[in-house]
Formats: structure tokens, sequence, C-alpha cells
């Protein structure tokens, strides 16, 4: 699943490609990623405008339009290609967006779990899906209080709360697992054991990591990659995700794996006791 670093990726890309080009017409093979209206109100909102600038928040790309945002998250394996409207449609570009100048933006996702909503400019953040989110790291108001306020009664895993997209969002499985070798936590300590200090460094090295792994844009994993085939980097750059069997860069324990609340987890069991 793409992740913060592979969606700024991904916004950064296409705001650098597709900027001020007008929406001549959209095709629509697969309704269901559309959400919250009907395909031909869908269609008629967008059609006639330009995409002035392209925005994330968390997970999701945020595409500006003349007086409407198209919010959309790629979920799994969801992906932005842009290409001449002459060139043959693949089976898996679900929604097409044609521009005046004869290029298209497509949305390409296999297994079909992309979202895109419609909101008007002012209602992008005070309105679901968005309003739902927690704080990025990045955020000022993002501070132990703040973590502290979310995290100090849960009684489940550290790595659980990390990843619940309304409490610290931005973070997924593998971002989580280096955040937390980096902080010294394990990952299936209870949220509600946690010290000032640990939300401290949960904070700083979400921030570190993330920035990292935006430089290197991103993390290529399995069948994910980004749009336009950028491939991220940082995947050379972890120290537990993946490194089951390995020895850990600091102590040489070997690094193991397990499951917390069904997810793959990697983890060092001398440093993060």
């Amino acid at each position: 699943m793409p992740e913060l670093p592979e969606v700024e990726t991904v916004r950064s890309t296409l705001y650098n490609l597709i900027l001020n080009r007008k929406i001549e017409s959209i095709d629509v093979y697969y309704i269901k990623i559309i959400k919250d209206i009907n395909v031909t109100e869908f269609i008629k909102r967008l059609v006639g405008k330009s995409i002035k600038d392209i925005k994330r928040y968390g997970k999701y790309l945020i595409f500006i339009l003349d007086d409407v945002a198209l919010i959309s998250h790629l979920r799994m394996e969801g992906k932005y290609f842009i290409k001449e409207q002459s060139e043959v449609i693949n089976k898996h570009e679900h929604i097409i967006f044609n521009f005046t100048d004869g290029s298209s933006l497509r949305y390409h996702d296999v297994r079909k779990f992309g979202t895109m909503d419609l909101r008007d400019l002012d209602k992008i953040y005070t309105t679901n899906p968005l309003l739902k989110l927690g704080l990025e790291p990045f955020d000022k108001l993002m501070t132990v209080k703040y973590l502290k306020s979310k995290l100090q009664k849960k009684e489940v895993a550290i790595k659980t709360c990390l990843l619940d997209q309304t409490i610290f969002t931005g973070l997924g499985n593998i971002y989580v697992d280096e955040v937390l070798f980096l902080s010294r936590l394990n990952p299936q300590l209870k949220a509600s054991k946690l010290k000032d200090k640990d939300y401290q460094n949960i904070i700083k090295n979400a921030i570190e990591v993330l920035n990292k792994a935006i430089a290197l844009g991103g993390t290529t994993i399995r069948s994910y990659t980004s749009s336009l085939g950028v491939t991220g980097l940082f995947q050379n750059e972890l120290n537990v995700h993946t490194k089951k069997g390995e020895p850990c860069v600091i102590c040489n324990t070997l690094i193991e794996k397990t499951r917390v609340n069904g997810r793959g987890t990697y983890y060092c069991p001398n440093c993060q006791k």
C-alpha cells in the first residue's frame, strides 16, 4: 500500500506535469470508486475545470480545481498515469480525465479499492473523509500533550494505535515498524504504558523517517510503485521491516517477525524489549 512518502512522491510528480491542464471529458469505467455523488454529477462538476494545485493530507491526494476539490485515496494499489488520449486503455484504468491538450490522466487500480470524493473548496478539511483524520507528525499541533491525550488510556498495542489514521495520520505498516525501532519500543507494548519521553521519541522519529523517505521517493515493496514509473529508494534504508533473520544494525541480534493485530511486524527483540 502506498504510504505518506509514496503519496507525496505522486503528488509532486503530478504537480510538475499536469498543473493548469483543463478537463475536457471524463470516462468512468468503474463507478464504485466515486463516493457520495452520482457519476453524472461527478463529471458535470469537473468538466471544464482546470487543475490549480495538488495537495496532500496523510495518504490522500487533493486536486484543487477552479471551485471544487477532488480527494483521492490510492488504497492498496492505486496509481496515476499520464498518457496521450490515443493510447489504448488498460483494463485496470477505471477513471480517465481527458485534457484539452490531448493528454489524459488515468487512474489505474488492479484491486479497485481506491476512492474519489468531491468537496467544495471551503469544506475540504471540515467534512469526511479528511475530517476524521488525526494529525500528521509534521503538524505544529502534534505535541506530547496531543498524543498522550489520544493514547494514555489505550489498552492495545502501540503499533495498532499508530496505524489508526484517526489518531496519527500518514504512518502505515512499513513506517510504524521503523519509527518504533528508532524509538526503542516493542510494537506489542500497550499504549497506556508509554512515558512522556516515548511520545516525544515517536513524534521525532516519525518526522525523521518520513522526511528521509520523501527525499528518497518512498518505499517500493512488492507490487506498489508510484506513478509514471517513479520508484522509491527508502527500502534500501530500512532497519527492521522485511529484515527477518538479519542482524540488527545496532546490536547484531537477529530481527524477528510477529503479527500485531493481524499485521506483519518486524522488530529487534533486544533493542525493543
